[in-house]
């Protein structure tokens, strides 16, 4: 019996290699013949053949430029006209938006998206009018739609963007879930002193953690404020950025820039595959970003046993539940965000009653396992094989 021919298709590497890896692997071990699209990586070739799936490189542009862009579509309209997929599923906005157009173009009669988060609600002008725009072909184009949270998916219901009828969320949310196999912290015990001790923070500190991009966009520049005030009366207080910085895509202003790399109490570790061991040296997670699909870098913290501090916005309003796995503050406002850690910091059975409700939240709702059977099921029925 011949395979079902599924195509996935995003626009950087990374997202395969971090969020998706493990689910790639069961989609293949569930019986589908894969093949990944994404720009060219390093690891990517070897990654594709320990998963069981095929890599294709097509050179994508993470922003809207017309002159790239109109190459990649007619590379990727080629390429589906030539390879027939059964089913392509794209994710992030720029490979969405061209996957949508070459796969219509094409004629693959199932196209599928997975919103990730709306980089045009914090953009002006005709960058925001284009960005938005290109959303909605997404929603035209594509036969079936799913957003990563609840509240993305009334978001973009609310804004035209998508037909109700024709967006869906998978499971309780998320891309993928959580690997709780590595988000343990019984099995990360040990990383929270070796990674104190590697960067030079004390066992006895209080530490922050931030995992994500370090950016405007991820409210780095209120994070390194509101640490800055609270470390002014707490000096044993440590702050751990883990993830890479964007200075041409988003970049942070210069005093920010100039705190993180001089401050003695600031450690920017850069990107990491392994951000549960840098979460397992915290005591505290903090994300105020301005926007995101759903934050599952929050479930992953509060599966570690972390309480989390982050932004009342769209997505992450789904991965904390305000008072039971975290707190959440208005976006932008550093004040709250001040409010918010030192209160958490001066009571730790507080910290300890939320860590733990967020692991039990991590367990029950989000375990990867049974988002990507959700994920799987979909397929077939989709597919209309089950």
């Amino acid at each position: 019996m011949t395979r079902p021919r599924l195509c996935r298709v995003v626009t950087v590497p990374m997202t395969f290699e971090t969020l998706l890896r493990d689910q790639v692997r069961r989609i293949v071990a569930a019986g589908l013949d894969v093949t990944l699209i994404c720009n060219p990586g390093d690891g990517m070739a070897a990654f594709a053949r320990d998963a069981g799936a095929r890599y294709l490189p097509l050179p994508l542009a993470r922003q809207l430029s017309p002159r790239h862009d109109s190459v990649s579509l007619a590379a990727l309209t080629r390429l589906y006209r030539r390879e027939r997929f059964d089913l392509v599923h794209s994710s992030t906005p720029k490979a969405g938006l061209l996957s949508a157009i070459a796969a219509r173009l094409a004629g693959i009669p199932r196209r599928l998206h997975t919103f990730t988060g709306q980089p045009w609600v914090e953009l002006r002008g005709a960058m925001r009018v284009a960005a938005r725009e290109a959303d909605r072909v997404i929603g035209r184009l594509d036969t079936q739609l799913y957003a990563d949270s609840g509240s993305q998916r009334d978001f973009l219901i609310a804004e035209g963007i998508v037909a109700a009828d024709r967006i869906a969320v998978v499971g309780a949310g998320s891309i993928s879930g959580v690997d709780l196999r590595r988000f343990d912290p019984v099995g990360m015990a040990g990383e929270r002193d070796a990674i104190r001790r590697r960067l030079g923070i004390d066992a006895s500190a209080r530490v922050i953690v931030f995992v994500g991009r370090v950016t405007r966009d991820k409210g780095i520049t209120e994070l390194v404020e509101a640490f800055l005030a609270v470390h002014a009366t707490r000096p044993d207080l440590a702050l751990l950025l883990v993830g890479p910085f964007e200075p041409d895509r988003d970049p942070l202003p210069a005093a920010t820039l100039e705190a993180i790399h001089s401050h003695p109490a600031i450690h920017g570790v850069g990107f990491c595959l392994e951000p549960e061991r840098y979460l397992a040296a915290g005591d505290l997670f903090c994300l105020p970003s301005y926007r995101e699909g759903f934050g599952t870098v929050a479930i992953e913290a509060g599966a570690l046993g972390l309480p989390v501090v982050a932004t009342r916005v769209t997505g992450l309003v789904d991965a904390v539940v305000d008072g039971e796995t975290g707190r959440l503050v208005p976006a932008k406002d550093v004040a709250a965000l001040v409010t918010a850690i030192g209160a958490l910091l001066d009571a730790p059975a507080e910290r300890r009653r939320l860590g733990e409700a967020g692991r039990r939240r991590a367990v029950t709702r989000f375990d990867a396992e049974v988002i990507d059977a959700a994920v799987v099921q979909e397929y077939h029925r989709v597919l209309g094989t089950r």
